[in-house]
């Protein structure tokens, strides 16, 4: 065993030779940013160096190439690292491999190239994803309808979604915003911007960026997607063809009965959901709790779910984390009904409190797709026009945790779930 781990060692750092290895530990002890560690992984691998990931060793630890630019990168982004000898990784791998420890060892190959899709003008604030890339010091493209309808989704492996509305309800914020200079602005842009591309309404406009990414992923992307954008994503895809927008959205009636026309055989994660019809309610369908659940802010956390690393590698990597208990927190689609997810979906993390889903996991064609409940994991209740969040408040955040998994999810080598 020790000659077979020594060997495979020995490939890893093939490329460069030198003798010691950088562990970034990841549990809750030792490590002072945990946020700032999944950058200077990704640094890593932008610089042509392999990275193990150690799944479920001291909260998924990263080994690295030991370097002194990586050392340097490491000082100045205040992330804790130790150097271990050959002696010293070699036993850590062994240790991993036991059969006896719900533990293994991920390669990561290459920095996968990531896209935001959000509005130009819209502030980082705006979007968590967008706030902790940058905080981390990750590099990414952001991507609008333009971009998305002339293919330029081709050109990335990771894609972004966050409070976006793809059914051309302009977010549902009519019942309270509607006279709010920004929501005029945003209304008047979007139907510009669809009419620029050849589309007669907003609705259709949005649903061919949802068709291209949804194509985007059948192909082998990786799509991650936050509050809103997860539920009215699927909404889009599975009303092809049906007019769901009441008169103040598109200028005309919706369609009658348009209920009994959604078709649940074209979305990625949900079914059997009701769509609401009143234009003055700020909710999108029965897919989200924010309104049902009823559980106090000092109560709401949820778990998230342990798997078995040599085996379900996929579900392992996308829930490391040093702790498996995460703070909840609120957004227009908080998180999802267990009766409205489609049993092929995984649930990774759900309230104990009521069986509530906040973090699911789906394979759609040769892709993937994560969607996370909620706007902002350190902002319990983020409103239009609250401050941004300083994440050098929160460099330890388990649940911003959880969105930087993805990340760096599709730099992993091919590995086939077992089953």
């Amino acid at each position: 065993m020790k000659k077979q781990l020594f060997i495979f060692f020995v490939l890893f750092i093939s490329k460069v030779s030198f003798a010691s290895f950088l562990l970034i530990p990841m549990d809750d002890v030792s490590q002072k940013n945990h946020l700032k560690a999944y950058g200077i992984t990704y640094f890593s691998l932008e610089r042509g160096n392999k990275v193990k990931w150690l799944l479920n060793y001291r909260g998924g630890s990263f080994l690295l190439e030991d370097t002194e630019i990586f050392r340097k990168e490491c000082t100045i982004r205040g992330v804790t690292y130790e150097v271990l000898s050959d002696a010293e990784a070699v036993s850590i791998l062994e240790e991993i491999s036991s059969p006896s420890k719900n533990m293994d060892a991920v390669l990561l190959e290459k920095a996968p190239k990531i896209a935001v899709y959000s509005p130009k003008d819209k502030m980082p604030w705006d979007d968590a994803v967008t706030m902790v890339l940058n905080y981390a010091e990750i590099p990414y493209d952001v991507v609008y309808d333009e971009e998305v309808l002339h293919d330029g989704l081709i050109k990335y492996e990771w894609l972004h979604l966050h409070h976006e509305d793809f059914t051309g309800q302009y977010g549902k914020f009519y019942g309270a915003y509607r006279r709010a200079p920004w929501y005029i602005e945003a209304k008047q842009y979007a139907e510009t911007l669809a009419k620029k591309l050849g589309y007669k309404k907003v609705s259709q406009e949005k649903l061919a960026v949802a068709l291209k990414i949804r194509d985007f992923v059948i192909g082998g992307g990786f799509m991650f997607a936050m509050c809103s954008a997860t539920e009215s994503f699927d909404i889009a895809l599975s009303a092809q063809g049906v007019d769901i927008c009441e008169p103040m959205f598109d200028g005309d009636g919706s369609d009658a009965n348009y209920q009994s026309k959604i078709d649940f055989n074209k979305t990625f994660a949900f079914k059997d959901y009701t769509l609401i019809r009143d234009p003055m309610t700020y909710e999108f369908s029965s897919i989200d709790m924010t309104r049902k659940r009823k559980i106090p802010k000092t109560l709401d956390y949820f778990s998230l779910m342990e798997y078995s690393a040599k085996w379900d590698p996929i579900p392992t990597m996308l829930t490391q984390n040093h702790t498996t208990l995460i703070k909840g927190f609120m957004g227009q689609t908080t998180s999802f009904d267990r009766k409205t997810i489609k049993s092929n979906v995984l649930v990774m993390g759900e309230v104990k409190a009521n069986g509530e889903a906040r973090y699911i996991h789906g394979v759609i064609g040769k892709g993937m797709f994560t969607f996370y409940g909620g706007h902002d994991p350190e902002d319990y209740q983020h409103r239009v026009g609250d401050p941004k969040t300083e994440l050098d408040l929160h460099p330890n955040s388990p649940g911003y945790r959880l969105i930087l998994n993805n990340v760096l999810f599709p730099a992993a080598k091919k590995k086939k779930q077992k089953t």
